[in-house]
């Protein structure tokens, strides 16, 4: 599969709407939170974790899998969601509660599930893991050529459920694709005061897998570690632990006021954004135009904007609805 042209286009289609998407629902998230911030206020009550600057990391992924393999993540995402191509409308209802949802409204922005997609979300930290592991398991035994993808941050490197699982992947040479995106933040505890070793890669080699760092939050190096990684996988060659240098642009949830963050480091965040940076390298490739890319922009903008008008509109779901025990 070639990076083409109309690939990098759609990977910072894909970014910018994820991006868009964020800032929209940040101020649907402050309705009823200002002047004095409190979690439980507003339509969009409890934490939200934005995904802001991690959009590389999903986007050079998803190109290489089918609607039929497994793809799973944590907490932050909704970049991984949206370049997974999961329901914008669904999705924003769940996140609003609104019996439109993707779970018609009970899990909310950390536990998204959509089957059609074979795509779940959890608000446990690794715990996303298993899962994976299970779906990998499951593919090899019934002798299919599917893999199974999972997004963690370098923060479940540190727990128990990701080396359970990479040390059964490995010995069972099962067709997992580990994704770590190395945000360097692990809540408010900075990845060098938590983790024993400078980068997970090095990690792989205990559970007998080719272990692939992505620098600089690179969308076309995770483009092709990601293609590597899952024809391994689709031959039987077993599972890879690819770890991409990303960034956290905003605070772990929506209203953190960082202070443990060194501001030096937030002054710099700018300069590491991922999707200016990405529209520069498209227009110096002359793969498309400013103009070009001005109008995708309008449209994303568009197309968003409806995802939250529906779930603004839509229904909340009734007390009763809660004695439901299974859905078709």
């Amino acid at each position: 599969m070639t990076l083409n042209a109309d690939t990098k286009i759609r990977m910072y289609e894909q970014m910018f709407r994820n991006r868009y998407f964020e800032a929209s629902m940040t101020e649907v998230y402050m309705e009823g939170k200002r002047p004095k911030f409190d979690l439980a206020k507003g339509i969009f009550p409890g934490e939200y974790h934005v995904s802001a600057g991690q959009e590389p990391c999903a986007v050079g992924v998803m190109p290489h899998l089918r609607d039929d393999d497994w793809c799973g993540t944590g907490h932050r995402s909704h970049h991984v969601a949206i370049a997974r191509g999961i329901s914008g409308k669904g999705m924003t209802a769940e996140m609003l509660g609104k019996i439109t949802g993707l779970c018609r409204g009970y899990g909310g922005h950390m536990h998204l599930f959509d089957k059609s997609k074979n795509f779940s979300t959890t608000g446990i930290v690794a715990e996303g893991m298993p899962m994976a592991l299970g779906a990998a398991l499951s593919y090899k035994m019934r002798g299919r050529d599917n893999v199974a993808a999972v997004f963690v941050g370098e923060g479940a490197a540190n727990q128990g459920a990701f080396h359970e699982t990479l040390n059964m992947a490995g010995l069972w040479r099962l067709p997992l694709i580990t994704i770590i995106e190395d945000n360097s933040w692990g809540v408010s505890v900075s990845k060098k005061e938590s983790t024993a070793v400078a980068s997970n890669v090095t990690r792989a080699a205990g559970y007998n897998m080719p272990g692939v760092l992505v620098e600089n939050n690179d969308p076309y190096l995770v483009y092709e570690a990601a293609q590597e990684a899952v024809d391994r996988a689709r031959e039987g060659d077993g599972p890879t632990l690819i770890e991409v240098q990303t960034v956290r642009l905003e605070g772990h949830f929506t209203g953190d006021v960082e202070q443990y963050r060194p501001e030096e480091e937030k002054r710099g965040l700018p300069e590491n954004d991922p999707i200016p940076r990405l529209r520069a390298r498209l227009l110096d490739e002359n793969i498309t135009t400013g103009e070009k890319l001005t109008a995708l922009e309008d449209e994303v903008k568009k197309e968003v904007d409806s995802w939250i008008v529906f779930a603004r509109e839509s229904e909340y779901p009734r007390p009763e609805d809660a004695l439901i025990t299974s859905y078709e």
